[in-house]
């Protein structure tokens, strides 16, 4: 076997991983957690039923290279929910080790490419990235949606929290999209007990 080949399998094999990967989000039916392999390939589908709601200058294809790669990192630092505490800057920082580490795994160069990718989503200012953060964003919401509140509750966020933390994200990628999924989320928050 070539090295680019034996080195292509062992990210690959380490690629796995992020299966055992946790986050906070439950699945629609409310049964478990949901992993972050699970994300990663739910949240490329979003965007490929979703892509009429990109701009026009936004290329899908890249845009579901960039969800697919944006939470391999995790395996190293696990999930960060958005509505849990934390120091984004040191966030970021084990994240970027982790993105060494395993980027570095592939041939120099796929690894480079990948990295690129995964750079440019972190950075959310192409019309690629913003987009791909949008539907990063909009999975959970409508996770949480059908499965009653799930991180909602668990949090105790707010509607104004949601719009804060998520919506402004959403809207600024796919504004028709967050105008529609901000209706059902304001339905699920104005039905709660005061």
């Amino acid at each position: 076997m070539s090295d680019r080949l034996g080195r292509q399998l062992a990210f690959l094999a380490e690629a796995d991983r992020l299966k055992s990967v946790l986050r906070a989000n439950p699945l629609c039916d409310g049964s478990r957690r949901e992993n972050s392999g699970e994300h990663s390939w739910h949240i490329a589908l979003y965007a490929l039923v979703l892509a009429e709601e990109a701009g026009p200058e936004v290329r899908i294809d890249r845009v579901i290279r960039m969800l697919l790669l944006h939470d391999l990192v995790e395996i190293d630092t696990g999930d960060t929910p958005i509505h849990g505490s934390h120091d984004p800057a040191a966030i970021a920082a084990l994240e970027a080790e982790a993105a060494d580490r395993i980027f570095g795994l592939l041939p120099a160069d796929q690894g480079a490419e990948l990295r690129a990718l995964w750079e440019e989503f972190e950075a959310g200012e192409s019309p690629d990235a913003i987009f791909a953060r949008s539907i990063d964003r909009v999975q959970p919401v409508m996770q949480n949606l059908q499965s009653g509140g799930g991180t909602w509750r668990d949090f105790a966020v707010t509607s104004d929290q949601l719009d804060a933390r998520v919506g402004s994200k959403i809207a600024r990628g796919a504004p028709r999209l967050w105008a529609h999924v901000r209706a059902l989320t304001r339905r699920y928050f104005d039905a709660l007990p005061s």
